[in-house]
Parts: C-alpha cells; structure tokens; sequence
C-alpha cells in the first residue's frame, strides 16, 4: 500500500467523492476486509457494499488483498491501495488553475493556483515514475515561523526572495546539453490552527 496517490482520471475522482465509497477506502486503508465485513461497519447490505467495492476496484482505489473461505463461500478480502489520496486538478482541466494566467507574488489565490500545479505536476511525475519504475528526485522544506510583526515578516521574505534568487542565478545553466529543468515553489502562508475536537455527547 502506498502512503499517498493522486487521482488523475476525472471518473475515479467521481467514485471516490461518494460518501460510502469514501467511508469504505478508509476502512480499507486501516485492514483488508470484504464486503461483509464491512457491511456491518457501514449500515448497509452487503450486496450494496460489494456493488461499490467494484467500482472502488474498476478505477483502481481498492484491490485484491486475498481470498478466505467461510463455509461454502469464499470472501475477497480487499484493500485500499494507498493510506490517502488526493485528487489532482488534472481531474478538472477544463477549469483547473493557471498559475501563468494571473502572476501576483502576494495574492493567496495564486498561492493556492501554485499548489495546484504542484499537485498536479508532481502527480503525473509520480505516475510515470511508478510506471518506469524509477525513483523520482524532489525535494520538500516543510517548516513553521513566527514573527514578532509585520514588519519582521515582510524583512524575512525580502531576504528569502533575495537568497534563493542568487542561488537560482548561481546553480542555472540554461545551456547545459544534459541538463533538467527543475521547477521551485516556495510559499509562506499563516499557520491553519487545528480544529478542537468536540466533546462525546454524555
């Protein structure tokens, strides 16, 4: 089972929205389980859950994790393929964003465009690595500050603008034969606060 995928096809994107299917490939992710075992954890006939299970499997989402007989019947134990996913703006493209179409280093909405073709990129990239079956070379800084004013925040991005520009001017060789082309993405945005989780009903 993969840690994370991206869902590319716009119909997996679909089945994997639906409510149930995705209640079920959160089970699926936890333990292989069949359709009645999962019936009981999901309200629902079994037939009904194995009718999803299907097309959880058609796009790819669950597969076949092995096969155990109880009493004349032998259960197909099924399994997530990946721990979670995320849909990629590929699954969209005739309304996916453009990060070229409206370039404002201070907007949130082109920070959000930016990551969108991340996903997107580095989805296809992943795709096509497992393919190949190669490793794929990235890199990722994952990090949290916190900044006395507005004023220490604007410095900070003035100084990381200028630092990793020079980097780029020093390591850049547009005229290298054998080179590749690598995209950087740098972003700084406000921390998400975690949501507290509400207290069971007594």
């Amino acid at each position: 089972m993969l840690d994370v995928t991206v869902i590319e096809d716009p119909e997996a994107a679909a089945v994997s929205l639906d409510p149930i299917r995705a209640r079920l490939l959160a089970e699926l992710a936890a333990e292989p389980a069949s359709a009645a075992m999962l019936a009981g954890k999901v309200g629902l006939p079994r037939q009904k859950v194995n009718y999803h299970l299907k097309a959880l499997e058609r796009h790819g989402l669950v597969e076949l994790a092995g096969e155990r007989r109880k009493g004349n019947v032998t259960e197909r134990l099924m399994r997530a393929t990946a721990a979670s996913y995320v849909i990629s703006p590929a699954a969209l493209p005739a309304v996916q964003p453009d990060p070229d179409r409206f370039r404002d280093q201070l907007s949130a909405r082109w920070l959000l465009a930016l990551g969108a073709r991340l996903v997107r990129d580095v989805g296809a990239l992943v795709t096509g690595a497992t393919k190949a079956r190669k490793r794929l070379a990235t890199y990722a800084l994952d990090g949290e500050v916190r900044f006395a004013s507005a004023a220490d925040r604007a410095a900070f991005v003035q100084e990381l603008t200028a630092g990793v520009s020079t980097l780029i001017r020093k390591y850049d060789t547009p005229d290298a034969e054998d080179g590749r082309d690598h995209r950087i993405v740098v972003a700084l945005h406000p921390t998400v606060k975690d949501q507290p989780t509400p207290e069971p009903d007594q």
